[in-house]
């Protein structure tokens, strides 16, 4: 059970499974530390919707709602 990151409910913890972007874009996400099998969590969603802020390998980073849209995830549990 695939779903992108915008649709990860807050505090809950998922893993990377893709990103499905261009290249360049796809690039720069995976040097901020989001690769695919590592694992992120929703910290908290601006007023807006715009940007998202998650916690990933012991940091936070805020991403583009329009980025994390294209960040395939698996929930914690699933299978």
């Amino acid at each position: 059970m695939k779903r992108s990151l915008v649709d990860l409910p807050l505090g809950q913890h998922a893993e990377i499974a893709s990103i499905d972007c261009e290249r360049r874009l796809s690039r720069r996400l995976m040097e901020m530390g989001l690769l695919p099998g590592t694992r992120v969590r929703v910290v908290r969603v601006a007023p807006l919707g715009d940007p998202i802020e998650l916690r990933v390998r012991n940091y936070s980073l805020s991403v583009r709602r329009a980025e994390a849209a294209k960040i395939a995830v698996r929930p914690e549990g699933a299978v």
